[in-house]
């Protein structure tokens, strides 16, 4: 088992930046893909960036992409989310999840294994 625990979350300004954090405890972090999700109220959860086991490559939803930064630190056991350039359409519910199969930066839920709580982002204009 994999547990996994999301910080950062707040109420920032549009324009403005957050780090989220992802520690992991359990199996063998540094084998796993992590990934990043949102859910916004009345919508489906989408996905918004994943990194490969050693943080060599990574994916964004087009949504995101320029504004916001996945990286993992192995050592650590520790998977980050710099947002950047926030909109209020940014603003929902952010969950990391970490992914044991052979795709290299998933992009879909049902491609991970494990969740964390989830943290909130709240962008006001």
């Amino acid at each position: 088992q994999v547990q996994l625990v999301e910080s950062g979350g707040g109420l920032v300004q549009a324009e403005g930046s957050l780090r989220l954090s992802c520690a992991a405890s359990g199996r063998a972090f540094s084998n796993y893909a992590m990934g990043w999700f949102r859910q916004a109220p009345g919508k489906e959860r989408e996905f918004v960036a994943a990194i490969s086991v050693g943080g060599g490559l990574t994916s964004y939803a087009d949504s995101v992409k320029g504004r916001f930064t996945i990286s993992r630190d192995n050592a650590k056991n520790t998977v980050y989310l710099q947002m950047n350039s926030l909109k209020p359409e940014d603003t929902a519910i952010y969950y990391c999840a970490a992914g044991g199969g052979y795709r290299v930066t998933p992009r879909r839920p049902n491609e991970y294994d494990y969740w964390g709580q989830g943290t909130q982002v709240t962008v006001s204009s």
